[in-house]
């Protein structure tokens, strides 16, 4: 009986090039038993498994009812207006994540009150996921990401500079419940904006 074939190979496209176990090069195939491209190790046979990444972050709330922004201080995006929010890390609850974001963006302490949003975002590989938090003190400031941070009523909110749509469409949805007093959780899937006409 033949062995057969070994697949076709093409050189892996992006980050990861090289295996973290014996440093050999990778490839991306379909592994048996699978049903899509990995990157795979020629030397060794490990499968480099690439998932999306966690952004959390905070809706949070001041005791008068107004909603702390963040402009942001990098790119991208950098001088729109942002929740604070960033990627989770190892070893790190989601909660703690979206508390940990806040501090560095804002210099704010605050108390989760619960998961809000959670949208995914395919064509960047990406799950952003927000809570609703109360400030635990008045204070706040702008962190080494965010070039300024300010408290903002429904009605000042910047939309038209908001950085992100997953943000505008978090704080769409917190004003709509808030209204209609009652909060869920929503989710939803942010598609690839549609290319601009040239």
């Amino acid at each position: 009986m033949s062995s057969p074939d070994p697949p076709t190979l093409r050189p892996a496209l992006g980050p990861p090039r090289y295996c973290s176990h014996c440093s050999g090069a990778l490839a991306r195939s379909i592994p048996a038993g699978d049903d899509r491209e990995r990157a795979q190790c020629h030397e060794c046979a490990t499968i480099h498994y690439e998932n999306p990444r966690l952004v959390v972050g905070c809706l949070p709330q001041a005791a008068d009812g107004r909603i702390l922004l963040c402009r942001r201080a990098i790119e991208p995006r950098r001088g729109y207006w942002t929740l604070p929010a960033g990627f989770l890390e190892n070893d790190e609850s989601t909660e703690a994540g979206a508390a940990r974001e806040s501090r560095e963006e804002a210099c704010i302490e605050v108390a989760i009150d619960g998961l809000f949003t959670v949208f995914s975002v395919p064509h960047i590989n990406q799950v952003h996921m927000i809570y609703r938090a109360r400030l635990a003190s008045p204070h706040y400031a702008p962190g080494p990401e965010s070039l300024e941070v300010r408290l903002a009523a429904e009605q000042d909110i910047p939309w038209s500079e908001l950085a992100f749509r997953t943000v505008e469409r978090s704080l769409r949805l917190y004003f709509e419940d808030r209204r209609r007093g009652s909060f869920g959780v929503h989710s939803g899937i942010v598609e690839r904006p549609p290319a601009s006409p040239t």
